[in-house]
Parts: structure tokens; C-alpha cells; sequence
């Protein structure tokens, strides 16, 4: 197994969705799909590996809002801005 040199290349796997269920993978998609773009289209770079780290919390914090919106504790339904 090769030594990946590209951090961007590693971050891509966590852009996966097909282990979450139906509802939460409906949020994380298109996250996947931006992420697999970016990387197509900008250079290896340092920008493009901070680009790629922002959107995967941003997607992170989607799904665990997607999750809080499930499950009933939506902070924002509490009146916890």
C-alpha cells in the first residue's frame, strides 16, 4: 500500500455517505459531490487542502444537525441559539 503525499487525497475519504442512513446521506451528498469537484478542478495546494478540511466540518456539522433535527433537540427548538 503507497504512502499517500497528497493530504487532500485522504480528506476526499471522509466525504464517503453510503454508510449513512436514508435522510442523513440525502445532507452529506452534496458535500461529497463538491469536495470530488474541487479537487478536480483546483491545484494541489496547501488553499486547496484547507478548502477541503472547511468543507468536511461544514459537512460534519450538517449531518450532526440532521441528527439533532431527527432525534428532537434541535438547540434551536430549546431557544439555545
Amino acid at each position: 500500500m503507497g504512502e499517500v503525499t497528497n493530504p487532500a487525497v485522504k480528506l476526499l475519504t471522509y466525504f464517503g455517505y453510503d454508510h449513512l442512513p436514508t435522510g442523513l446521506d440525502t445532507v452529506s451528498r452534496p458535500f461529497y459531490v463538491l469536495a470530488h469537484q474541487l479537487y478536480a478542478e483546483l491545484p494541489e495546494s496547501a488553499e486547496t487542502t484547507v478548502a477541503l478540511r472547511k468543507l468536511l466540518e461544514a459537512k460534519d456539522a450538517a449531518v450532526r444537525s440532521a441528527l439533532d433535527l431527527r432525534s428532537g433537540t434541535d438547540a434551536e427548538r430549546g431557544g439555545d441559539a
